[in-house]
């Protein structure tokens, strides 16, 4: 395992925050240099509400920033922080013993992390910056003295980290169920769909991770990847200039996340767009698609 970068964070602290790890994007303010964010500003990032009887504005939380490739915590340090993403992309994973990794989510803006070390008090997973982004910490023993304090801010806590856990549920259901186009297609439409909950577009985005690391997430090998992203481009669905990534249909595209395994033969009519099919057909024609996908191809038959 590769040695761990130290990420970029101030020392110089006001008095009033010696006790509260930063932030550094789009909320916050400066403060002798460093970029602090107030509790307000934290639920805000998190879509909570903010207690109503809060006047604690010494309440402030630092921003970390980490480059591409920096580790926010590793497996098995002692857990300390909760983090959130205030900029930038993530990628949580677990690693074996000979090295290889298993991607758990890709984080991003407003996601929450660690809560995986709460009950061990040890984090089982690793969190490795994709891109340069903006962490901020919110120390667990300042959480805890905050939800005794405002109890309706620890319940709003508890459901932002619900939340998260119900993802990570989601995803354990669909790799067992689903094809892998489907598997794909779900991927692509939920991240546009957080793109554009974020504010950015939904249409047109990058890919921040790897083909590789979007096999390891959906439980497929590097070349099911690329040959389903291709296949898509040439049915129509998407456009793929390398890592920028164009929906052009996106109701077949979502259409096709409910495409089971191979050993499930629907007819590709009931659940894709009469033109998909047309598509689809060709391909088959051509005998582009039988290596690509065996039940889609069959579903046509």
């Amino acid at each position: 395992m590769s040695a761990i970068s130290t990420p970029a964070r101030t020392t110089d602290l006001p008095a009033a925050a010696l006790n509260f790890p930063v932030l550094s994007n789009d909320a916050g303010w400066r403060c002798q240099g460093s970029l602090w964010s107030t509790l307000h500003e934290v639920c805000e990032l998190l879509h909570i509400p903010t207690p109503t009887n809060s006047h604690n504005e010494d309440a402030l939380f630092q921003h970390v920033r980490y480059k591409a490739g920096q580790r926010i915590h590793t497996i098995g340090q002692q857990f300390e922080n909760l983090y959130i993403v205030n900029s930038g992309f993530l990628k949580t994973v677990l690693i074996d013993e000979y090295g290889n990794e298993q991607v758990l989510s890709f984080p991003m803006k407003a996601d929450l992390l660690g809560i995986d070390a709460i009950y061990t008090q040890r984090h089982a997973s690793e969190a490795v910056a994709l891109s340069d982004c903006d962490v901020i910490l919110i120390p667990y023993k300042t959480f805890s003295a905050l939800g005794r304090t405002y109890a309706e801010l620890e319940q709003a806590m508890f459901s932002a980290m619900s939340r998260e856990l119900v993802r990570e549920q989601a995803m354990i259901s669909m790799l067992s169920s689903l094809s892998a186009e489907a598997k794909v297609a779900r991927f692509l439409t939920n991240l546009g769909e957080r793109f554009g909950q974020l504010g950015y577009s939904n249409k047109v985005f990058n890919l921040r991770m790897t083909r590789h690391e979007i096999g390891s997430y959906l439980g497929l090998t590097l070349e099911t990847v690329s040959r389903t992203l291709s296949a898509f481009n040439e049915l129509g669905l998407i456009t793929v200039d390398q890592r920028q990534i164009g929906i052009i249909d996106p109701v077949s595209l979502k259409a096709l996340r409910r495409l089971p395994p191979s050993k499930s033969r629907i007819k590709v009519s009931k659940i894709v767009s009469e033109k998909m099919s047309e598509k689809v057909s060709a391909l088959v024609s051509k005998n582009l698609l039988p290596q690509w996908s065996p039940e889609l191809a069959g579903a046509l038959n």
